[in-house]
């Protein structure tokens, strides 16, 4: 039996990508890899011009130590922590319940409720800036972590919403009908019954709002200012300020900012993963 033109392709097109894949690969880390790089050099090498060289000597101690002893990253990072947390649980809790409410309950209102969420999702933020820093400093929220929580988990709720809602929909939906016959609360169905079966789910959502939140920068420059309430990200530009034309310093500010969510993915990678193929093949 011939082979198809089809099959003809098939090894050509495994080489091609087999070529093709380490080059994007690199070409993708390469940033990461320098600054990497950079964060160990010491600071004679740039007044050297020793920009893409091997560092003359590794000063990983002395350049980590200066970030974290001598200037406010420590105080951003623990900001990050407080905003970023509190804000994917209550974003996480409310769209389980928005999407368990919107996704097995039947009512007219129901497809309006969701466009409602997911409405939001298409409208560019930089509209919303004045309107929305008009209303915390009316609330008295500005330049608060309490306030910037706050409006992350109105912005996040719409698109967990969507999520969660479209995850549950795709459950068997007789497992809910055999409880509610058993006569347990809808309470008790959504605890017990559903909220098991959705684990996967909340672990990718997590990660994704977690990563979202972290690496924010407009709300966190439009709504905080100043080490007592400003994030890890909008923190980088006063540290920039500070240690100015230290690019080592800066380098090593710029891969402490970014380890956490890094971290976090790898810690839920399987999670993450099973999260977002579970409803592929079905």
């Amino acid at each position: 039996m011939f082979p198809t033109p089809l099959e003809k392709r098939a090894p050509a097109a495994k080489t091609t990508y087999q070529l093709i894949l380490p080059l994007a690969l690199i070409a993708w880390l390469l940033p990461l890899l320098a600054v990497a790089v950079f964060s160990v050099k010491p600071g004679a090498d740039f007044t050297n011009a020793n920009y893409w060289g091997l560092p003359s000597s590794f000063d990983f101690f002395e350049n980590y130590g200066q970030v974290f002893f001598n200037s406010d990253m420590p105080r951003y990072l623990l900001n990050s922590v407080f905003i970023t947390v509190p804000t994917v649980i209550g974003a996480v809790t409310l769209s389980a319940m928005a999407g368990f409410a919107l996704g097995i309950y039947r009512f007219k209102a129901n497809i309006w409720i969701f466009f409602m969420f997911v409405a939001g999702n298409f409208v560019p933020f930089q509209i919303l800036m004045v309107p929305v820093r008009d209303l915390t400093l009316d609330l008295g929220l500005y330049n608060t972590k309490t306030g910037l929580v706050l409006f992350h988990i109105a912005f996040q709720t719409g698109f967990c919403t969507l999520f969660m809602r479209n995850f549950i929909r795709a459950l068997p939906f007789e497992l809910i009908e055999a409880a509610r016959v058993e006569g347990i609360s809808e309470i008790k169905i959504f605890w017990y019954v559903v909220l098991p079966l959705m684990k996967p789910a909340l672990a990718a959502l997590s990660v994704l709002i977690f990563t979202f939140i972290w690496n924010d920068y407009f709300w966190a420059v439009v709504l905080t200012q100043g080490p007592e309430s400003q994030p890890v990200t909008a923190g980088i530009t006063a540290f920039n300020s500070q240690f100015r034309a230290m690019y080592h310093l800066m380098s090593a500010g710029s891969i402490v900012a970014a380890l956490p969510p890094v971290a976090m993915f790898f810690l839920m990678q399987k999670h993450f993963i099973a999260g977002l193929t579970l409803g592929a093949v079905k």
